[in-house]
């Protein structure tokens, strides 16, 4: 038998067969959403001004954005064939957890200058101040645009890696 076909019958052995494959799919980590490409969709319509950049977490072109209207349309117009690249990217780099981004996020967008987003993620304190200084004359406002993804994947972080089960004691590993 020549050793070209032994390669290749060696090789087909070592190949997983169809019901392999399926059960490693199926076996795999679940996919999380943490961005919705609808919201992205819509914060879209508003893509001149960055919405759906900070959005998805690219705080740097999401201020070009805003500083030039989008590329002057040009890159807001390429954004609508980009915006599923960038939420599978959004869904790799950020945690899913008990507080969900779209709901954030909509109402950073929405009521930021009232601190609903703040209220919302347990910070009292500064959604009060927001509440009566219009989202800190709208500075802070602009500071949740560019680190409300991080805000959001850090309390999802901690919240994860502090669960507490339900007899009241702690499911963090013990070191």
């Amino acid at each position: 038998m020549p050793k070209w076909r032994n390669y290749l019958l060696r090789s087909s052995r070592n190949k997983p067969n169809s019901s392999q494959l399926e059960g490693a799919l199926t076996m795999s980590e679940p996919v999380k959403n943490t961005h919705s490409v609808a919201v992205g969709y819509l914060l879209w319509i508003f893509g001149f001004l960055g919405a759906h950049r900070f959005y998805y977490g690219k705080p740097v072109t999401g201020a070009l954005w805003f500083g030039t209207l989008g590329l002057l349309g040009v890159g807001w117009l390429i954004d609508v064939f980009l915006i599923p690249s960038m939420d599978a990217k959004a869904d790799r780099k950020y945690v899913q957890g008990p507080l969900d981004y779209n709901l954030v996020w909509a109402a950073l967008t929405f009521f930021g200058v009232f601190g609903v987003h703040r209220f919302i993620m347990g910070k009292w304190l500064s959604g009060i101040v927001y509440f009566f200084t219009f989202g800190l004359f709208f500075f802070g406002i602009l500071y949740d645009f560019f680190t409300l993804n991080d805000q959001i994947d850090t309390y999802n972080r901690k919240s994860s890696f502090e669960r507490v089960g339900p007899t009241g004691t702690s499911l963090r590993p013990q070191v």
